[in-house]
This record gives C-alpha cells, structure tokens and sequence, in this order.
C-alpha cells in the first residue's frame, strides 16, 4: 500500500495558483477565502500547491488578465520552483490563456476548466458524464486554436499554412457534431428523467431536497436520515449525481429526500446549463434543507452564493428550512444572526452526531403539513386501492358508508388531493374540497 501511495505522489502535478480581485466585483468574499477556496478544488482534483499570487486589479489586461509586471513576477519565481501548471481563479479569455502560457512555458488552466476537471472525475452515472463532457467541449470549441501551436514551429511559409488550417477546421466540425451527439443523447436521458420526475409526482409524495455550499455537510446529513450510503469525503464536490431516497416523518408520512451537487461561488455558467436536468430536482422540490458550514467563518457570504444560484435556476421562491450544520464543531452558534431570508425556520443540527436530527424531521414534518388541506371524497366499493392510498399518505378524519358509498373526510396535501380528484374525474366519480 506504502509503494501505490509514493507512485501517486511521485505523480502529483505541482500547480501555482493566481487570484485577482476584478474592479468590477462587488461581493463581500475577501481575495485570499476565494484563493484558499481555490486550494482546495485544486487538492480535489490532484494537484499539490507550490506557490500563490494576488493581484487587486484596477484594469483588466485583455491580453493577459493581469497587469505585465506580476506576469513578470511570476516569470521569475516559476523559473526557480518549476511547477507543472498554474491555475486562475477567473475566467481566462482563449487569447489570455494563449499569451499566458506562453509567457510561462507550461500550461496554463482557469477556475471554470479546474471544475469541470473535478466533475470529469466525480461523474457516475451515465448522464452526468455526459453532462461533463457536453460541457468541456462548449469549453473547447472556442479554444481549439491554442491545440495546434505546434505547428507554426515548422516555420511558416508554403506547405505548413493549409495542412494547418485544414487540420483545424476539421478538429473543429468533430467537436461539434460530438456536441450536437451529445445534446440528442442528454435529450434522452433527460426525458426519462422527466418520466421518472413525472412517476413521482402521480404518486405523490412530497420531496424534500438538500441545498447548500460545496462541502457543508448535505451528503452525511443523507446518510444519516435515510442509511443512503452516499460517499462522504472531506472534499470539495465529493458529490456530484444526485442520490434519492424515501423517510418516513412523525406523521408516518413519507416523503422523498433528494441529495444535489453542492454549490459554489462563480460556479461555472455552462456546468448550470450542462446541469440544468440535475438541478431540475431542486426545483420541483417542496421544501428545500438549506444547509450552513457553521465552521466556515464566511457561513454568511456562502448563505448568498447559495441563493443567488437558486434564484439563477428558477428555485427561489420554493419553501426552505435554514439549517445550520456542525454545531458539534463550534463553541457559541449565533443562530439569531442567520437571516431568515424568507425562510420557514431554523434548526440547528450535527449531522455527524446525530444532534438535532429528531427536531429537524419535526421541523419538516410540520412545514409540510402546513400546506395541507381538508377534503372531502366519495368512492365507490371498487376504489378501494385509492381509500388505501387515502389512508397510507392522508390523515382520515371521518368515513362513513352511505348510498353504497364511501365518504372520506381527509387532511392531504394539495399535490395528493389534485391526484385523487383526476383518478376519480376519469373514473366519473366525485370529490369535494372544504
């Protein structure tokens, strides 16, 4: 085991980070959190730091991003410890990649192209490679260029320009016609998803999703509600397909808990849109979990880029409970200091030990039952199968045999009445609400 440990280490590509603070930024996260932040996706995916660079920008290079003289900085210092790749924590333009690596003489990636690496790894299911790969190729096309440089070292001049250029533009059309593969294949998936989504919904119960920042504690507070079995690491985007499973809430209702890919801050747009049908999950919950890093000191910037990407994906306006999370790990919690922000409440949990699991369940439970309403149906003999349903997912208030009928008063969520209302409308029966 010692001998595989020290070949990958041995392997280990050394990576030096740049962070810049943009004139056009206006969010409250300091340069040096993002640049630690950045640390650790780079760890997530392999690399070992060797060195770091800050610059506070009064005026984007368009060549370069940074200003000559840090490029120049950093000219010298990667002379002296030779690493194997620097990494930006911005976005970097195809040209400002280009005269970046040239100016450095090894290569140089961004914080989008260091994410989607990272998702390249973590993606299990079928569709979320696809999703990646669909991704790193919009990522690509329009960098495509800088994968043929070796060719003007042939010199230029007759009989090195066409080949080039040829090679180019048919490396280019196989991008795309992979992509546009790629999006018929995803269409596919997603309408299966769709269907089992659908599934769901027909058989109606509530869904609960599990939000929050990149490594809050989402995936432990799964296993701990419902033994899902989902990997646990202490590793920025450990998770990445969503995992879905039932519980059972003190109503003896049960309710479906769904487990999402953390968030981040400047998460990359195309992983967003590559993304959407995963996030999809989010949005057609019925209560959100928004869970807080207690142990974070930036708990409250991360609570922002956290709403801020629900707002993005259209999940804004749906219910969420705030729970802040590792309260094991943290002396004095100022809960009163969390903003509601709209939301139904705060519990305080440690998904780890197990502390305020009870209290959060309950929590959930009465959020839900909030929407409920009271209804009255009339079944025939024969409908059985939806009394039992009645019984199994509503609370039954009165039944009463009558006219060789059945009549239910019954407190149900809406998404539950609506179902037994269509079931009984296509079977000619009626219902009423009260």
């Amino acid at each position: 085991m010692k001998r595989v440990q020290s070949h990958q280490h041995r392997f280990q590509e050394r990576a030096v980070l740049v962070g810049v603070e943009l004139p056009s930024q206006t969010h409250r996260i300091p340069l040096e959190y993002n640049l630690d932040e950045l640390e650790k996706l780079a760890q997530s995916a392999g690399a070992k730091i060797v060195g770091r660079f800050t610059q506070q920008l009064r005026k984007v290079s368009p060549a370069t991003l940074i200003g000559q003289g840090k490029v120049e900085e950093i000219q010298g210092v990667l002379r002296d410890i030779k690493p194997d790749l620097v990494i930006f924590d911005e976005d970097l333009s195809p040209a400002q990649q280009r005269n970046l690596e040239s100016a450095f003489q090894i290569r140089v990636i961004d914080r989008s192209q260091l994410i989607l690496d990272i998702f390249a790894q973590r993606a299990r299911s079928n569709e979320g490679k696809l999703q990646v790969e669909l991704a790193q190729l919009d990522y690509l096309l329009p960098r495509l260029t800088r994968q043929w440089t070796h060719l003007s070292r042939l010199g230029g001049g007759i009989g090195t320009r066409g080949p080039g250029e040829t090679q180019l533009e048919v490396d280019r059309r196989r991008v795309r016609e992979r992509i546009g593969t790629l999006k018929r294949r995803l269409a596919t998936v997603e309408r299966t998803r769709a269907l089992h989504r659908q599934e769901r919904i027909e058989v109606p119960y509530p869904t609960v999703a599990l939000v929050g920042y990149t490594n809050s504690g989402k995936s432990t507070l799964m296993n701990t509600l419902t033994r899902a079995g989902v990997i646990v690491e202490d590793k920025l985007f450990a998770t990445l397909d969503p995992t879905i499973r039932c519980l059972r809430i003190p109503s003896g209702e049960k309710v479906m808990v769904v487990d999402t890919v953390g968030f981040i801050n400047k998460i990359p747009h195309s992983l967003i849109e590559a993304f959407k049908s995963t996030l999809e999950e989010v949005r057609s919950a019925d209560l959100l979990l928004h869970l807080v890093d207690m142990t974070n000191p930036l708990y409250e910037e991360q609570i922002q880029v956290v709403e801020a990407v629900l707002r993005d994906i259209g999940a804004g306006e749906t219910p969420h409970l705030m729970v802040p999370n590792k309260i094991d790990a943290v002396p004095a919690v100022p809960f009163q200091r969390i903003g509601y922000n709209g939301a139904s409440g705060v519990c305080p949990i440690s998904a780890l030990t197990g502390k305020g699991i009870d209290e959060l369940v309950e929590a959930v439970g009465k959020i839900l039952d909030q929407g409920k309403e009271r209804t009255q149906f009339s079944f025939s003999p024969s409908q059985g199968s939806l009394l039992s349903l009645l019984r199994q997912r509503g609370r039954i208030l009165e039944e009463k045999y009558q006219d060789e009928r059945i009549h239910v008063t019954a407190i149900v969520t809406p998404k539950l009445a609506g179902q037994i209302r269509k079931w009984l409308r296509e079977n000619g029966s009626h219902a009423e609400s009260t």
